[in-house]
């Protein structure tokens, strides 16, 4: 299956976009390598695919007619775009499609259902126009009524193609229909009088009290009869509309009328900062039988380990160590490594790089933008995982739609379907982990002493050990029993399984696009406030892209009319990121709550492991401020309470290292992007530049006396914008006005004499004291 994301689409009458400008192909000459392009004014041009390919302002137009009428001039739609009800028409479309090409609903022999393949629908005996002219009769055969209610009334010999067209296109929701995801056509009753008045009882239901949807109704009445008159009544649209734009333009309105109007006051735009701070592919999750020490505080943890097996060549395409457990997230960019060659780490050398035969690596490393491994990639087709929730939830359906790959989970009780996977967790464990220290065993019976005490590999040294040994030994090692059908007897590796299919059928090298990141994101659909910018999972996001449609509804139709789609990395939640409907560019939104470029360097952006080595050289422990101060300003310059980390509970500590690690794997996911389609906030591209290797820890920790390189000017600039900041607020109290200085210490009593009485208040209560008791009066 060919995923969408992986071509350009070169047929004649499609649009593509060059430097800006609309190109419509005329005709493609395959054979050549070469395509005709002409403009809307007759100007004509001849391209070959290689250029396209690699021109850094090349996209396909959103207008071009190859394209769902759905998807035309606006953002993409999705499975997550239809009602429960329509996914279910969907998926009997689907299983009408699966049933004309194969003869099984399911799509598969091996899942039959009761009674298939019928004879009418059996490939071995009918051809394909048949077998639609069979389904079509079986359609018009239905009850009228139960047809219409499924969609199938109308289907005739063209349909089942069209379906079956963009089904191969655009994945399941090419058999939806186009009417289910029509644009939101606004309201056409609502007319300028009409929408002046509606703005004006807005502006006045902020300064009373709070108002229901009925009173705003008569105010409505009120304002239009007074203005223009009571012939203008009649265009008032009815209750529920009125309704139903006042929720569109100013939300539901259910929140406290005080916070509704600071809301709705004027601000300057700038934001109060509170700042310091991876044919068939198996996959599994175990934990890591060795104990490493987490990067932040040393201590020893244990680590998830998630493996991606070609269950044809057993070669371990990709896996990931996460702290605690696996997200969803997690998987997808799992899937994502599979797709993508792995690039050479700093310190492998040539006998690690691209070795199959059939295929230059200089040809891989033009194509990829960096050296290759030798380690095979590919699109998955297949995907078989078990029954973990992790699995198991609408972000892995969406990202199989996105990848074109099918994601089923193992049968019940059926071990054979997942074994690939499960005995080379056991080969690593007896091959590697077994000889490194912090082993902790297959159970707790045949634990050490005291593993934990002999963990001395970090998580990132971890990382890179493995991925090491995979390219370099695991997939040069002999397989034994697992030789393929064909040579059970011969010696075979990962490597020479996977050159001697290269060399049997080709190899189609399909690099995935660089906005496969962002679409294998979960995404969430918002409005866009005016003044705010997006809401996420209770944060505010803003960025300079969101200014063409701030208080505009977005012009996707279906379940989610007339909102953005924003695209979040549940490991980072700094950033998320919102694709233009024009340009299809995406741009990268910012929490309002980090800090200003430029300023003091946060916490998760200090490099904390070389922090605490350097802390335990210098035979400081990290307790109190006095003790941290000197050495955490040394490092990166900023007052960060790390002084309290070593007194916090192991799992808080855990739950803060897990973060850290996330957010550094969603960093090193969001490095591969290609910088063609990950433009930066003023819609500039930047400049290409190759993906870069996973960072790998330095074998020598640096010290306070040799601090790593960088961090002494990183501790200067922090220094000079606690000093800069200092200064703006002396030079704010100056402006102000002038200041007097405090009086000296002592100041009232020289200016008056100790010894001297106070005078009477004369509105004390002495005069009201009788004569005859002088001495109440002394």
């Amino acid at each position: 299956m060919t995923a969408a994301f992986m071509s350009l689409d070169l047929s004649p009458g499609a649009i593509v976009v060059l430097d800006g400008t609309e190109w419509t192909v005329e005709r493609a000459e395959p054979q050549l390598g070469q395509v005709m392009l002409v403009t809307a004014g007759g100007e004509r041009m001849r391209a070959t695919f290689r250029f396209l390919m690699h021109h850094p302002s090349c996209r396909q137009s959103s207008k071009s007619a190859t394209r769902m009428a759905s998807g035309r001039g606006r953002q993409e739609a999705g499975e997550g775009d239809l009602t429960p009800h329509q996914r279910e028409l969907v998926r009997l479309r689907m299983a009408h499609l699966l049933e004309v090409e194969t003869g099984f609903r399911s799509g598969s022999p091996l899942r039959p259902e009761p009674g298939e393949p019928k004879l009418c629908y059996d490939p071995a005996t009918t051809t394909l126009t048949q077998r639609r002219q069979a389904k079509v009769a079986e359609l018009a055969a239905l009850d009228h009524d139960q047809a219409r209610l499924l969609g199938l009334h109308q289907v005739g010999y063209r349909t089942l193609i069209r379906w079956e067209t963009r089904r191969r296109q655009l994945g399941p929701i090419g058999c939806a229909d186009d009417r289910w995801l029509r644009a939101g056509g606004g309201h056409p009753c609502i007319n300028e009088q009409v929408r002046e008045a509606i703005h004006a009882v807005h502006q006045e239901s902020l300064h009373r009290s709070r108002l229901s949807m009925r009173t705003k109704e008569h105010m409505v009445h009120q304002f239009v009869r007074e203005q223009h008159g009571p012939e203008a009544v009649a265009a008032i649209p009815s209750y529920e509309t009125l309704r139903l734009v006042w929720r569109e333009w100013f939300g539901a309105g259910g929140g406290r009328q005080r916070y509704v109007r600071s809301a709705a006051l004027v601000t300057s735009g700038e934001h109060v900062v509170v700042h310091r701070p991876g044919q068939v592919v198996a996959l599994d999750t175990t934990i890591l039988p060795v104990k490493v020490r987490e990067t932040v505080f040393g201590d020893p943890v244990s680590v998830h380990l998630t493996l991606a097996l070609d269950v044809y060549t057993h070669s371990l395409s990709a896996f990931r160590l996460t702290m605690v457990s696996d997200s969803a997230v997690d998987v997808a960019m799992l899937l994502r490594d599979v797709t993508m060659p792995l690039p050479m780490r700093p310190d492998w050398g040539e006998e690690l790089e691209w070795p199959y035969p059939g295929l230059p690596a200089a040809v891989v490393a033009e194509f990829a933008g960096h050296r290759v491994a030798g380690l095979p990639f590919f699109t998955p087709e297949t995907i078989t995982t078990d029954h973990g929730s992790v699995y198991r939830n609408h972000h892995l359906v969406e990202v199989q739609r996105v990848l074109g790959a099918n994601i089923l989970p193992a049968r019940v009780l059926r071990p054979t379907d997942k074994q690939a996977v499960e005995r080379a967790f056991g080969g690593i464990r007896s091959l590697l982990f077994e000889h490194l220290l912090g082993y902790s065993g297959v159970d707790v019976a045949d634990r050490g002493a005291d593993p934990e005490a002999d963990a001395v590999l970090t998580i990132d040294q971890m990382e890179n050990l493995i991925a090491t040994w995979i390219v370099g030994i695991w997939q040069h090692r002999r397989l034994g029993e697992h030789a393929p059908c064909w040579d059970p007897a011969g010696d075979h590796s990962p490597n020479t399984l996977f050159a001697a299919a290269l060399a049997q059928g080709g190899f189609a090298m399909e690099i995935p696009a660089p906005e496969l990141y962002y679409r294998l994101l979960p995404a969430h659909y918002v409005a866009i406030h005016g003044q705010r910018g997006v809401k996420i999972r209770g944060l505010w996001y803003d960025g300079p892209a969101l200014e063409p449609y701030r208080h505009e509804p977005s012009g996707r139709g279906g379940r989610h009319k007339g909102r953005w789609v924003i695209r979040r990395d549940p490991r980072d939640a700094r950033t998320v990121f919102f694709q233009d409907p024009g340009t299809h560019a995406w741009h990268t939104l910012r929490w309002t709550g980090l800090p200003p470029e430029g300023e003091v360097p946060s916490f998760s952006d200090a490099r904390v492991r070389d922090l605490l080595a350097a802390a335990r050289q210098a035979g400081l422990k990290p307790r109190t401020d006095a003790e941290l101060l000197p050495l955490l300003l040394e490092l990166i310059g900023a007052h960060i309470p790390v002084a309290a980390w070593p007194t916090m509970p192991k799992a808080a500590r855990t739950e803060h290292a897990r973060e850290v690690t996330q957010a550094a794997a969603a960093v090193a996911d969001r490095a591969s992007v290609c910088p063609v389609h990950a433009v930066d906030d003023t819609g500039a591209p930047q400049p290409r530049r190759p993906r870069a290797p996973r960072p790998v820890t330095a074998s020598k920790p640096a010290t306070g006396d040799t601090p790593a390189a960088g961090w002494t000017e990183r501790a200067r600039a922090g220094h000079q914008a606690v000093d800069a900041d200092r200064r703006r607020r002396r030079e704010e109290a100056v402006a102000a006005g002038p200041v007097s200085p405090p009086p000296r210490l002592g100041e009232a009593f020289r200016r008056r004499s100790l010894f001297l009485l106070a005078d009477n208040d004369p509105d004390d209560n002495f005069g009201d004291i009788p004569a005859e008791h002088p001495e109440s009066a002394s």
